[in-house]
């Protein structure tokens, strides 16, 4: 079976790669562009729309494996293929022509229903100090927020170029690394998402010439969110209370930019559910950094979370209070750089002001004595 995964993800990066170059052309020709406007962090018209060749792609290889493999492994794949399948039609209809935001959340929670219901939830999650603490039914209620804000964190967080796509390959490498043989369908598709990312990335890196829209970026949030619930009832050797934990840490910086922001706009009394350019990696954006320097920088803190995260999912090295630590040393670097990159930009901002008001008195300067 590890052969056919390898092989099935192989032509995923291939048919990903072909199919998002195929797709921009289309797309290009139907005006299905993303236009800029005073939130965009692009300047020019671009296509947009290109992830529902990740959907496709990973659904199609994903079932022939799953059939090959059959059981209760392919049980498990139908189950979130459904799910992923309405998420991904919801969004590909949000991309098309604004849908309201009472849909999409209806059918972000038929889709975590039926993964909770059909797959399973966390009854225990693993805390600092704490250990594994038993939580009972209301883990339902946590796995279900869990599985709907990272759909939606992940739509937030495609912002720029390339940062999506870096995240899913990280993360889609760290699950393969962590039950890589051992788990159908998480090794299938935990590769297979970081084989498409990785295709569609050879678009979408700065600078990008196709987005990958809501199709792609809350399908990929919707696959990483259910990954943790497979490997909490698929794994032979899953930490108690452990797959929430490396669930968040595979894919952290995402999870604490999306918070952060979320609790900042909370008490600074913004409207929550409106558009905005205030996320850290937009933050840094504004303050002068590219893309391309984000979008690196994100998947540089993705890779630190995650390497602990999967030695101790394979009792090497590492335990859940250090993975936590390291995080959160990352995550309070990360705001010190933010709020660095802020005050560089405003320091900019006022010598060229002072350059530009100089440079305007000594023209008036020249003017007088001219008279």
């Amino acid at each position: 079976m590890t052969a056919l995964i390898l092989g099935s993800s192989f032509l995923a990066s291939v048919l990903t790669w072909a199919g998002v170059s195929f797709f921009r052309r289309w797309a290009e020709r139907f005006q299905i562009l993303d236009l800029p406007n005073e939130r965009s962090s692009h300047t020019l018209p671009t296509p947009r729309g290109g992830g529902l060749v990740i959907v496709a792609v990973t659904l199609l290889l994903g079932a022939v494996c799953a059939g090959i493999e059959g059981g209760e492994g392919g049980r498990t794949f139908l189950i979130y293929g459904i799910g992923g399948l309405l998420i991904a039609s919801v969004s590909w209809l949000d991309d098309l022509h604004r849908v309201p935001r009472w849909v999409r959340f209806a059918v972000h929670a038929t889709a975590s229903a039926a993964a909770i219901a059909g797959i399973t939830y966390w009854s225990t999650i693993t805390l600092p100090f704490f250990g594994a603490v038993r939580i009972g039914a209301w883990g339902a209620i946590i796995t279900a927020i869990w599985i709907v804000g990272l759909t939606n964190a992940y739509n937030f967080m495609d912002g720029i170029d390339g940062i999506a796509g870096g995240q899913a390959l990280v993360a889609g490498l760290a699950w393969w690394f962590t039950c890589r043989g051992s788990c159908f369908p998480l090794d299938c598709l935990s590769l297979l998402l970081a084989a498409t990312s990785l295709g569609f990335l050879l678009h979408n890196w700065p600078p990008a010439s196709i987005f990958m829209g809501d199709v792609g970026s809350a399908f990929i949030g919707y696959t990483l969110a259910v990954l943790p619930l497979i490997y909490e009832s698929r794994a032979s050797d899953v930490v108690e209370g452990g797959a929430p934990v490396v669930g968040f840490l595979f894919v952290w910086p995402f999870v604490f930019d999306t918070a952060f922001t979320f609790v900042r706009r909370l008490f600074r009394r913004e409207n929550v559910f409106e558009a905005h350019r205030s996320h850290l990696y937009q933050r840094l954006v504004i303050s002068g950094w590219s893309h391309q320097r984000v979008t690196i920088l994100y998947i540089g803190l993705a890779l630190a979370g995650s390497l602990p995260a999967a030695l101790w999912t394979r009792h090497v090295a590492a335990d859940s209070f250090s993975c936590f630590a390291a995080v959160a040393l990352l995550a309070a670097s990360l705001w010190i750089l933010v709020k660095g990159a802020e005050h560089q930009a405003a320091s900019r901002t006022r010598a060229k002001a002072q350059d530009t008001g100089a440079s305007r008195d000594q023209a008036r300067d020249r003017s007088t004595r001219g008279d």
